[in-house]
């Protein structure tokens, strides 16, 4: 349980070198949800932060009843800082006293068989509970390789670290830095100072993300002095992106999620194809029908489900072999996520099955009308999802929150529903708008279900051009 600092880089190679497995747990998690990931894991050792052994000491206490033995705990400090491990109880260490006792002759213990498991990373929970994914040492490693050419790492590149080291172990960049022999820059603390700063001081050249890196380098305006390749995973107003190119960056957009081991596809922002398949570890990446299993029309308009098959997928989850093989139904790994396939064979993601709104015979992808609503100068976050109508089925509604230096009040509903008849289909334009905080996860992720059931709760806008609340 830490933040991305050496200690937790070590340790994407320390572990699996003593023939262990390693699970980089959430540092956004809260205790409860710390409880439920750390029965499931049974680990033997945990090397906790200065900065969250109050949370992790909750944790433990939730835990405590259903407790047959602690792990050995191991306390990382940065000068001393922070509290001991008093109150965990157990056997414990420091982790400087720690590496003190190795042995310069100890021998890696390789792994039996290369589908051994070498890491555990959890996924965001935002569909339930979160599932912990393996993943295999042949995955890691022909991912980690195939990283240089998805992000163009070249020859000693240097990495800014902030991508969370728990997010599928640093999108498997942890790897990828030693086999390119790169220099690791890492930051406790993610700011558009900090950013600036490391990209000037250590000659930065690769750094990723969420969209909200995006966001902090656009809202900072700061130039950098030459070329730095900025990946994103998320929805990307096109307005930031292009803001932020202006700053000096290159930046490149990528899909993936936990069970791919991160990023699977990577295309440049310039690029005409929506996604192209250039992860040449791959096998294959395709749009189906689940239920025949058949590949859906090249004519972008037919949609399915995105489905992967290949070497670098998951193992599996832990302790979870139904939900593992309902993932693997047919051989092929089910994202969930509907696309289309142009003419041209590249593939357009469209939403989450479970978010896409039927409205009058037409599909609203949510993900579009985000991405609009995000690139309103005064939007600083936004979700849509679908709310029921008597007429046509469902329709858009958006929740919106402002920047900070906006007040409510400072923009009408009317305003955001012409910003987006401006650049949206009129069936994909926002019937409703809620004005104010979105609800998310211990993950930060937005928990679109509570918006379903806010925006259901409302009273009905028949007959209405848009509804407004706050």
């Amino acid at each position: 349980m830490a933040p991305n600092i050496p200690a937790l880089y070590d340790l994407h190679f320390a572990v699996p070198m003593a023939g262990a497995v390693l699970s980089a747990l959430n540092t956004k998690l809260d205790a409860a949800s710390l409880a439920v990931i750390l029965e499931k894991l049974e680990a033997k050792f945990m090397f906790i932060d200065y900065e969250y052994v109050d949370v992790i000491v909750k944790a433990l206490e939730i835990m405590s009843q259903n407790m047959t033995k602690h792990p050995f705990f191991v306390l990382i400090q940065e000068h001393d800082q922070g509290p001991d491990l008093v109150s965990v109880g157990g056997n414990k260490i420091k982790y400087d006293d720690l590496i003190a006792m190795g042995e310069t002759d100890f021998e890696i213990v390789k792994p039996k068989d290369e589908g051994d498991p070498i890491s555990v990373n959890f996924t965001s929970g935002s569909t339930g509970e979160p599932k912990g994914v393996l993943y295999s040492h042949k995955a890691a490693y022909l991912k980690s390789l195939a990283s240089v050419r998805l992000y163009d790492m070249g020859v000693a590149p240097v990495f800014l670290w902030t991508v969370d080291m728990f997010r599928c172990n640093g999108w498997c960049c942890t790897w990828t830095m030693a086999a390119v022999g790169g220099t690791n820059i890492c930051l406790r603390t993610v700011s558009a100072k900090f950013i600036f700063d490391s990209i000037v001081l250590h000659n930065v050249t690769h750094l990723c993300g969420g969209p909200a890196i995006l966001n902090l380098i656009a809202d900072a305006s700061l130039t950098v002095p030459f070329k730095v390749r900025l990946i994103v995973a998320g929805v990307l107003p096109m307005s930031r992106v292009m803001k932020v190119e202006g700053l000096g960056y290159t930046v490149s957009h990528a899909y993936g999620m936990t069970e791919v081991l991160g990023p699977a596809i990577v295309k440049p922002w310039r690029s005409t194809n929506e996604h192209k398949k250039d992860n040449i570890v791959v096998e294959n990446v395709d749009v189906k029908e689940p239920e025949t299993m058949a590949s859906v029309r090249h004519d972008g308009k037919t949609i399915g489900e995105v489905m992967f098959k290949g070497n670098t997928l998951m193992l599996g989850y832990l302790k979870d072999p139904k939900a593992t093989e309902e993932a693997f139904k047919d051989g092929w790994y089910r994202t969930k996520d509907l696309g289309v396939i142009h003419p041209n064979g590249v593939i357009q993601l469209k939403d989450r099955a479970k978010d896409i709104i039927f409205t009058g015979g037409e599909i609203v992808s949510t993900l579009e009308v985000e991405a609009v609503l995000l690139s309103h100068p005064k939007v600083s976050e936004a979700a849509v999802v679908g709310k029921r109508d008597d007429y046509s089925k469902e329709t858009p509604c958006a929740f919106v929150k402002f920047k900070e230096e906006y007040y409510y009040g400072a923009m009408s509903c009317q305003e955001i529903v012409e910003f987006c008849e401006e650049r949206l289909p009129d069936f994909m334009v926002p019937r409703t708008v809620v004005f104010g905080e979105l609800p998310v996860n211990s993950t930060g992720k937005v928990q679109k279900f509570t918006l379903r059931v806010k925006a259901n709760g409302m009273h009905s806008n028949i007959g209405q051009k848009n509804g407004c609340h706050t």
